[in-house]
């Protein structure tokens, strides 16, 4: 078992975060009632990722939010390759392991993109486990702009139909790193989806409060745009769904008691904006 000397932060390096949202879809997989199975979070959490989740302020209590955001995304591909993906592109993939997970067609072209190290980690973890698609990794710092702009035209001209997936990315860049990003997503004809999860000022307020200093000094939140959803319109984007976390964890009973009369209140774009918010959304070129 991964031991932790006292003297180590937990949170090393945003990479880290993706061993504590592994920790709760762990959590989510050993419930009776679950909504998803990922029989491989245990191992890819590991105990830095059960520790990390035990040190979030809210504890367990947060879980909700990231059970619902893999619930949705895990939906939202499934309908995008009956619609004719056959190219999922999930940059920053951390320790996602739905090429292991999901039941994908054989044909599907899974690509991860992310730092060496966390993918380094994660194929030593599931070295023994077979995709159930053509799953190929790439180690990129996604922060390199120039290496990142001739990989997505690379992987522009090698696809057809190409479904992009930034799950828990855009919230630790700048405004300004989102532009970019978008439009350099939108540059591709291949690419013509988008699967995005987007934070209102009103949470980033709140998750700045609550956050522990590790998380803040390491992996600071920073994206909240005052337009939702709409700020990736002019980048070349059409909002075609938007998802709220509150209120699909109702629907799934993932939230604990203080929200679930809160989760009752009708949402317009003022409160997405003003309240703590969060959703899934579901960008197209279409």
């Amino acid at each position: 078992m991964e031991t932790i000397p006292r003297s180590e932060l937990l949170i090393r390096n945003i990479s880290d975060t993706a061993r504590w949202v592994a920790a709760y879809r762990a959590q989510e997989t050993e419930r009776p009632d679950a909504h998803f199975r990922d029989p491989f979070a245990r191992r890819l959490a590991g105990e830095r990722g059960e520790q990390i989740a035990r040190s979030m302020p809210l504890g367990s209590d947060s879980a909700w939010s990231m059970i619902a955001r893999t619930y949705l995304i895990d939906r939202t591909i499934r309908a995008e390759i009956q619609r004719g993906a056959d190219t999922v592109i999930n940059l920053a993939a951390g320790l996602d392991a739905r090429p292991y997970r999901m039941e994908l067609p054989a044909s599907l072209r899974w690509i991860e993109v992310d730092l060496p190290e966390i993918l380094d980690y994660k194929e030593k973890v599931l070295r023994e486990e077979k995709p159930v698609c053509a799953l190929e990794r790439i180690r990129l710092d996604l922060g390199d702009v120039r290496a990142r702009r001739k990989l997505f035209e690379e992987l522009g001209r090698k696809s057809t139909k190409a479904l992009v997936i930034t799950e828990g990315l855009i919230i630790y860049l700048t405004r300004e790193a989102v532009a970019e990003l978008a439009q350099e997503l939108a540059g591709p004809p291949a690419f013509r989806a988008w699967i995005v999860d987007v934070a209102s000022p009103g949470l980033l307020r709140m998750l700045k409060k609550r956050m522990s200093s590790e998380l803040g000094q390491v992996a600071p939140f920073k994206f909240a745009p005052v337009q939702g959803p709409r700020f990736f319109e002019r980048y070349g984007w059409k909002v075609v769904e938007v998802h709220s976390l509150l209120k699909n964890a109702a629907r799934l009973k993932r939230l604990p008691f203080f929200l679930r009369l809160v989760a009752r209140l009708p949402e317009t774009e003022r409160s997405r904006r003003d309240r703590p918010w969060s959703g899934v959304c579901l960008l197209s070129k279409e």
